[in-house]
């Protein structure tokens, strides 16, 4: 102390504390690091420390207040809190949140998730209640957990959450209550959870498509989880946290429609790389790294910039200059974040996982229930957090010992298209949608990344979209492997010198206009054939619908066919005519684009699907349609020269 200058203590009460801590050691590591963290908290409300404080006299000199400055940071080194031991495991690493399980249930049954039937539910009994969740929550609380995140299942559909938020508000030291929901509930619940004190939200949601959205869930309620979105803006929540599950032939093509979404929103679009859980069958081959999503926005936005991140943070994070949110990566697969994992899980049964991927799990229900003093729970837990591995090395084993996923292989299974079946433009039905949840204009971003098309009453339907347009398929394919000298026409352009399908390389070709015509014909019968021709058909104008049909297909063929690259159309047409004489359809797509490879298996995919739409509309009239002359008329541009059908 700097003689004359008079001592004051800020906090006695954190003086007395500090000194009686001080002196007992560390024989009781629980009381003293609680107490400590106390100590520091209620200083911090006072001064910038918990060393004593002098007020030099007047006109002392700066050297004075300088050294003074310097015994104080010395202080501070000296005595500052240790973290808690019960939370810290043998390679140093602080577990400092706790996510904690509110329910098995959930109220969707997602692909990547769980089967189709749901999962065994453990019985209500031996389920933790309301009393043991907040019990633990104020113990690992007390030994310096500061963030909580409830999970489910999905959480939002027990009864008391609301309660449950509102009495972990209370917790001293809890900075941070968040959830990660469906979205289902939300727009209903969360004014009361902002009330009760919910500071952060993570909203699901796997594709803006709303068929694909049912087809992946298994559910409807699209339009449910865009009105929680609309509503944790209005709210105020930033960033809103929008997880998104990449699955390769499932909706990598939409990783560009919701980077466009933080174009004008506060959010935070993080893109999950697929990760193995029980039930859901995973394949390495459905897996799309961070560094080839990360590619495929960078060819779209070059100038994405990176931003700093924190030490535990799970998220490579990124931002597009001049866009309000800004889009992530959780890299759990190719990169993996265990060396700085902070987190710590209770399930809804009370188990104690250390490790999302882990199979060890420990019982804080049994010993709650049966009388076990905090002293007791704080042994178990800190020896559960001292057994965690380093990494969750089986995982990493079983993804880097697989052959690498070729990621121009698409493992889109026929079932997808059965779910995109459209029965009205995708998106038309999406800005409906987001229109009809009252979402500002900055949410209809998403129409000008879904692509645009319109038709004619007359059997004639045209869809004209920008050349840069990537409708619903934006390319998303990883730099493929050279393909080599160039091959004849004799020759597979499709595989490798093995003999192994692998992706055309176009890189180095040149853009030329490519124009490609394609034809179908759809033998309906007479019965079928009049109801078409004088629009009588139950499930309504089945010549509109193929039309519609067949715009999405051209769009989309990337992912139905492969190998196929992704084309941004310039121009699609498709034409129906009528022929009595035969009681057939004729249909006629074309397809134009200005790029490096051609177009006809857009065309042929258009006229194709046009005609399973015809038949589609029809077989309740008629089994014995049929689908026929399937067939390319022409092709221009490109290296191989134009080709006319006689």
């Amino acid at each position: 102390m700097t003689p004359g200058a008079s001592a004051r203590p800020v906090c006695s009460r954190s003086r007395l504390w500090a000194a009686a801590l001080l002196g007992s050691g560390f024989m009781a590591a629980q009381p003293l690091s609680r107490m400590l963290r106390r100590l520091l908290r209620s200083s911090a409300r006072s001064c910038s420390s918990g060393a004593p404080v002098t007020q030099p006299r007047p006109g002392e000199s700066a050297r004075a207040a300088s050294e003074e400055l310097s015994r104080r940071r010395q202080f501070l080194r000296e005595h500052a809190a240790p973290f808690s031991a019960f939370l810290t495991d043998s390679f140093g690493r602080q577990h400092s949140y706790l996510r904690i399980s509110l329910t098995e249930k959930c109220n969707l049954r997602c692909q990547y998730c769980m089967p189709e039937e749901g999962v065994p539910l453990t019985p209500k009994a031996n389920l933790l209640t309301t009393e043991e969740i907040l019990t633990l929550a104020r113990l690992f609380v007390k030994e310096g957990i500061d963030k909580i995140r409830l999970t489910g299942g999905e959480p939002l559909i027990r009864p008391d959450v609301v309660d449950i938020v509102a009495q972990l508000q209370r917790l001293e030291g809890l900075r941070t209550i968040g959830v990660t929901t469906n979205g289902i509930n939300l727009a209903r619940l969360l004014p009361q959870l902002q009330k009760a004190g919910l500071s952060a939200i993570n909203i699901s949601l796997d594709t803006l498509v709303p068929a694909k959205f049912e087809f992946i869930v298994r559910r409807k309620g699209f339009h449910k989880v865009m009105e929680g979105i609309h509503k944790a803006i209005e709210l105020g929540y930033n960033p809103v946290k929008v997880n998104c599950v990449v699955m390769r032939g499932l909706n990598e093509d939409e990783l560009l429609d919701f980077a466009a979404l933080t174009e004008g929103l506060p959010l935070d679009v993080r893109f999950i790389e697929y990760m193995p859980f029980d039930g859901n069958k995973w394949n390495f081959k459905k897996m799309v790294s961070y560094k080839e999503m990360l590619d495929t926005i960078r060819q779209q936005w070059p100038e994405l910039e990176k931003l700093p991140e924190e030490e535990s943070s799970t998220a490579k994070a990124f931002k597009i200059p001049g866009f309000q949110g800004q889009i992530s990566f959780i890299t759990s697969m190719s990169e993996h974040f265990c060396g700085t994992c902070n987190r710590l899980r209770i399930t809804a049964d009370g188990n104690l996982k250390v490790c999302l991927f882990g199979n060890s799990e420990v019982s804080l229900r049994d010993h709650l229930r049966a009388g076990a003093s905090e002293q007791e729970l704080l042994r178990i837990i800190g020896a559960a957090v001292g057994r965690k591995k380093r990494q969750h090395a089986e995982l990493f084993l079983m993804f880097h010992d697989s052959p690498p996923a070729n990621p121009s292989i698409s493992s889109w299974d026929p079932l997808h298209v059965q779910g995109l079946r459209p029965r009205m433009s995708f998106f038309s039905q999406m800005v409906t949608l987001w229109k009809g949840c009252r979402v500002p204009q900055a949410l209809l971003l998403a129409q000008q990344r879904l692509g645009s098309g319109g038709f004619q009453r007359h059997y004639t339907s045209r869809a004209d979209s920008d050349a840069n347009s990537k409708c619903l398929s934006p390319g998303s394919w990883a730099p493929a492997a050279p393909s080599g000298p160039q091959l004849t026409s004799e020759q597979l352009t499709h595989v490798d010198s093995e003999g192994r399908a692998a992706m055309v390389d176009v890189g180095r070709k040149p853009d030329t206009e490519r124009v490609a015509v394609a034809s179908a014909v759809v033998l309906l019968g007479p019965v079928a054939f009049k109801l078409v021709q004088q629009n009588q058909l139950k499930k309504g104008d089945a010549l509109v619908v193929a039309q519609l049909a067949g715009i999405q297909a051209a769009k989309v063929t990337s992912q139905l066919i492969p190998l196929c690259h992704h084309v941004a159309l310039s121009h699609v047409q498709v034409q129906l005519e009528l022929d009595s004489t035969r009681h057939a359809v004729r249909i006629q797509a074309s397809c134009r684009a200005r790029g490096p490879t051609g177009v006809e298996m857009e065309a042929l995919t258009s006229a194709a699907v046009a005609a399973l739409s015809l038949y589609d509309m029809c077989k309740a009239v008629s089994r014995d349609i049929v689908l026929e002359e399937i067939k390319l008329i022409s092709k221009t541009g490109g290296q191989r020269g134009d080709f006319h059908r006689a």
